[in-house]
């Protein structure tokens, strides 16, 4: 708490002892609890980048990283004993010990790696989203760290920073999956207990191109997050009309070649537009070209969808 003066200032005001917090805070933290001494979660501290950028890395080696982290250690350990034994431990991982958080040690790169990259998709679209939104009025540092916090904190921490309903809908569907995901989840392009290497290019670049496919419930997943960038303006102005639910219906429908839509009411309109008449065409009929641009592409994937019934292999959910 010495790092984060406003943090101190902050309890001060709510008569909150600065031990207890921190103790609390962090145990909860690293555990992935989510339990925080205050009323308002995380939202109070939302200027407190130094608050942040310390219960950040306790989050993820509490909970994405953990594996990671063990595995440094065993290398460590063997490093500073010389025993064989241990680094053969840390190479084999769980298959050496049994023990489930243990991974082998190409598997903990390619956690990490792909704890990485969740991070940056997530943090650059509420950058993308909220910068002029839900972040309005901070700064730029401020910005991008609460775009971190919330970014690692999605991955079932869940201490927000921001009040999460005044999120972009696109934000708020990317959260959603990755709240779903395992917390080891990892793209692991490998066999798993291949231990010999393939030096055949054509059979490598094969492999590597297959295990690029992701399965069919992330590529409808992210054709929902393209439709809600899309057709934010409307979201916002039209939310009766024009909400999550009803953009999924219709995405879904169109990859399932059935047809169905929730239609269009003039009458749910929040701000009643004089010239709008109810017609009986789809609910997709009101989206932006671009909008309608993506609902074709769900249209040919869904006449193709017998192609991608074997994707997202090289996804470990574990």
């Amino acid at each position: 708490m010495h790092a984060a003066p406003g943090a101190r200032q902050t309890l001060r005001r709510k008569a909150l002892d600065v031990w207890t917090f921190a103790v609390f805070t962090t145990v909860s933290t690293f555990s992935s609890c989510g339990y925080m001494p205050t009323n308002e979660n995380m939202i109070v501290f939302k200027r407190d980048v130094p608050l942040q950028l310390l219960l950040a890395p306790q989050a993820l080696v509490g909970n994405t990283l953990f594996p990671p982290l063990l595995a440094a250690c065993v290398w460590a350990a063997a490093a500073a004993t010389g025993r064989e034994d241990l680094a053969e431990v840390a190479r084999k991982g769980r298959e050496a010990t049994g023990y489930y958080h243990l991974l082998p040690a190409r598997w903990c790169w390619m956690l990490a790696g792909t704890v990485v990259g969740f991070i940056a998709v997530q943090a650059a679209l509420v950058c993308a989203m909220e910068w002029g939104g839900a972040l309005q009025g901070l700064s730029a540092g401020e910005k991008v760290s609460n775009a971190l916090f919330l970014a690692v904190n999605s991955r079932h921490t869940g201490e927000a920073t921001l009040d999460l309903s005044t999120l972009a809908p696109a934000v708020l569907v990317l959260f959603v999956l990755m709240m779903y995901l395992p917390p080891y989840t990892t793209w692991f392009p490998f066999e798993e207990n291949s231990t010999t290497r393939d030096h055949s290019t054509e059979r490598q670049g094969i492999r590597f191109l297959k295990s690029t496919v992701l399965s069919q419930l992330s590529y409808l997943t992210v054709f929902v997050i393209a439709i809600c960038i899309t057709e934010r303006r409307k979201l916002k102005e039209d939310p009766l009309n024009f909400n999550v639910l009803s953009i999924i219906v219709e995405v879904v429908s169109t990859y399932g070649n059935v047809g169905f839509s929730m239609g269009y009411s003039c009458s749910r309109q929040i701000n009643p537009d004089q010239l709008c008449t109810d017609r009986s065409t789809g609910f997709v009929g009101r989206w932006s070209n671009s909008g309608k641009l993506i609902l074709i592409i769900v249209m040919f994937f869904g006449r193709l969808k017998k192609f991608s019934m074997k994707g997202g292999k090289a996804w470990k959910l574990s």
